[in-house]
């Protein structure tokens, strides 16, 4: 049986092509957006010393500050469950924000030898930050599960509703890095200014204390997107003991909506000049 010949491939180059195709080419590049991802990975721990370990070394140093000065130093309440528990609750979702926050924000400059070269769907780069931020994650939840099992603590049916206040971090974390990353490619002062607001807003955010003991200043903590994820953490981790505000979260909600749409918005309008001036 005679085999006919291949057809051969066409490629057309046309204006505007690119911008209709994006989120298909996105989807087709998904084999990019993995070995990036795993090569972010692989980048995070090669090279040092104890390796994955730094993963729980600095949230751990974290937990032992928190819970020296608002535990012992000023005394805040921690409910039913022991001071150190609480404050490694609200770390893991601190965690998770901040590591995607920042991956996220300086992607596009760490890979500035990679966008000036080829063509790719740019918000690849970004996505592809993702991984790292959740390995580091799921080492300090397993941590987490230890501490409770130590403790004696028994997660309830709450437990399953993690994953969509996972989801929740990754969203406010995203939005806001996209934006950060658009505006680092064009001013670089941002690769300083992300790690100073992210120093600041671990103290205005309760990752050290619970907001429920603290009724008269939940109104002004809630203006906190991070205020409703934690507190929704705690509320799924902690047992019957840990309550949040609906409010906290709706507005969390609403922030996390708004900076994904904005943010993809701003990152594709800003991408087709990062070529030319990364």
């Amino acid at each position: 049986m005679k085999i006919p010949p291949a057809m051969p491939q066409t490629l057309v180059i046309e204006a505007g092509r690119a911008e209709r195709h994006y989120w298909a080419d996105l989807w087709r590049y998904r084999e990019l957006l993995g070995f990036l991802a795993w090569r972010d990975i692989k980048v995070r721990y090669q090279q040092t010393l104890l390796g994955a370990a730094w993963a729980i070394i600095q949230p751990l140093a974290s937990v032992a500050i928190f819970t020296f000065v608002f535990g012992r130093l000023a005394g805040m309440p921690s409910g039913n469950e022991p001071y150190f528990i609480v404050v490694m609750a609200g770390q893991l979702a601190w965690q998770l924000f901040a590591n995607t926050l920042s991956n996220t924000s300086g992607s596009m400059v760490g890979n500035a030898h990679l966008i000036s070269k080829i063509y790719f769907p740019r918000l690849t780069v970004p996505l592809a930050t993702l991984a790292v931020a959740l390995v580091d994650f799921a080492i300090l939840l397993g941590l987490f599960g230890a501490a409770l099992a130590w403790t004696g603590i028994v997660p309830t049916w709450r437990a399953l509703l993690l994953p969509a206040f996972i989801l929740l971090a990754l969203a406010l974390a995203l939005g806001a890095g996209l934006w950060l990353a658009a505006l680092t490619v064009r001013f670089r002062d941002f690769r300083i200014v992300v790690p100073f607001l992210l120093q600041i807003g671990v103290f205005a955010t309760p990752v050290g204390y619970r907001t429920d003991f603290l009724p008269n200043w939940q109104a002004l903590l809630a203006l906190n997107p991070m205020t409703g994820v934690i507190d929704a953490f705690r509320w799924c981790l902690l047992g019957e003991g840990a309550v949040f505000h609906l409010e906290s979260l709706v507005f969390s909600l609403a922030w996390a909506a708004v900076l994904i749409v904005t943010g993809v918005w701003f990152f594709r309008r800003s991408e087709r000049s990062f070529a030319d001036i990364i």
